[in-house]
């Protein structure tokens, strides 16, 4: 019977490469791809259409939050689970090899290519974690790491595999021409876990709020974010995208405000809406809006479907700077 795998498969040149290397010995792939709110499949949509590989994206949300809570491996640089967060996406594979007959997954990872999550260490961990240990192949350094039972077995011949390791591409960039590979993405990057603004964004909302929400985590995307007090956050808008998603993401207890007659942000307050909080985030709202810096300006509130006008003068950058996170 013929074998079949599962790929890991990112969208980025290793990752297509491995697929390269598995479905030249004649072995057929599937692919399998992950979306949280934290990474999308995109780029592994794009590059399973070129190299003409079946794709499933599968979302990993609820599982991966509860991970991100305690992660057992602890964080990188930034709030990036590496470790737990590939062990996750391996087991997950690896409940697609059973479900589909497949014979083993792969991934497109590099011994030595990131120093956490890609050292020898590291590499037997996720797969032991995985519960799926046996059935883990890595293409691009197998001959590097110790056999797997699928190699005993046959089913994929060793030899055929390779022994690239560190952080150098050039072997990459030089398979990518022998199999005719011309576009790709960008190593690294599309993880908003290892960006530091956001990931301190998170530390904070996390820190006051342990059941947040998808909602919640969704702003962190946008705008610029300003902690009150426990419950209490005002997100401003920074452009028209910007203003669009919070406008989006709003909610009927949410206060939502701009500037009557100038072009500006959309303020968001999120928690306390008491008439304190709302003349502040009306004043920031005047701040980062066209309006003069002099005198007092209108602004529109909108909350629990009622519309309230204040008048008010902008805030100054100082206030606005001691609760920005």
């Amino acid at each position: 019977m013929k074998v079949k795998s599962i790929s890991v498969f990112s969208g980025g040149l290793d990752s297509i490469l491995a697929v390269k290397i598995i479905s030249n010995l004649g072995i057929d792939v599937l692919g399998v791809s992950f979306e949280t709110p934290f990474f999308n499949a995109k780029k592994a949509i794009t590059a399973s259409k070129q190299i003409e590989m079946p794709l499933e994206i599968i979302n990993i949300t609820d599982s991966y939050l509860r991970m991100l809570s305690k992660p057992r491996y602890g964080f990188g640089k930034n709030m990036n689970p590496c470790i737990d967060c590939h062990t996750m996406m391996l087991g997950f594979a690896g409940q697609k090899m059973l479900e589909t007959g497949a014979d083993f997954i792969f991934t497109g990872e590099v011994l030595g290519q990131r120093p956490m999550s890609q050292s020898k260490q590291s590499l037997y961990i996720v797969a032991k974690n995985s519960g799926f240990q046996d059935y883990i192949i890595r293409p691009l350094s197998a001959r590097l790491l110790p056999e797997t039972k699928i190699e005993k077995e046959c089913k994929v011949d060793r030899n055929k595999l390779y022994a690239i390791q560190g952080r150098g591409r050039q072997t990459q960039f030089k398979l990518a021409k022998e199999f005719g590979i011309r576009d790709f993405a960008a190593p690294a990057g599309g993880c908003l876990l290892t960006d530091p603004m956001f990931s301190k964004r998170l530390k904070d909302l996390f820190l006051h709020d342990e059941n947040a929400d998808i909602r919640e985590i969704e702003l962190l995307k946008y705008g610029r974010h300003l902690r009150l007090d426990r419950k209490t956050k005002v997100i401003i808008g920074r452009n028209k995208d910007d203003n669009e998603q919070l406008e989006q993401l709003s909610e009927s207890t949410d206060a939502m405000l701009r500037v009557k007659k100038y072009a500006g942000p959309i303020v968001l307050i999120t928690g306390d809406c008491q008439n304190e909080t709302l003349l502040f985030a009306a004043s920031l709202c005047v701040l980062y809006s066209d309006a003069p810096n002099v005198g007092k300006h209108l602004v529109v509130c909108s909350a629990r479907d009622e519309d309230t006008e204040f008048e008010v003068y902008a805030a100054n950058k100082e206030d606005a700077g001691r609760f920005m996170i």
